[in-house]
């Protein structure tokens, strides 16, 4: 498990503005890029490599 001590975390600019649902991003730490829920800042954290983050964030979406 990561640890996020220091972690600076900012709404993700993939995140709509639909009243409070947000995703977090933590990206200042080094080797890790972390993501939470806004509505939940004490839950669980999803943790990923900077290379998986880049990766999930320019593949594109399937249609539906």
């Amino acid at each position: 498990m990561a640890d996020l001590t220091g972690a600076r975390w900012r709404k993700s600019t993939r995140s709509s503005s639909n009243g409070g649902a947000c995703v977090e991003v933590a990206d200042n730490l080094p080797g890790v890029v972390a993501v939470r829920d806004s509505k939940d800042p004490t839950g669980p954290a999803l943790t990923f490599t900077p290379t998986a983050w880049r990766t999930f964030l320019t593949h594109p979406t399937p249609p539906p």
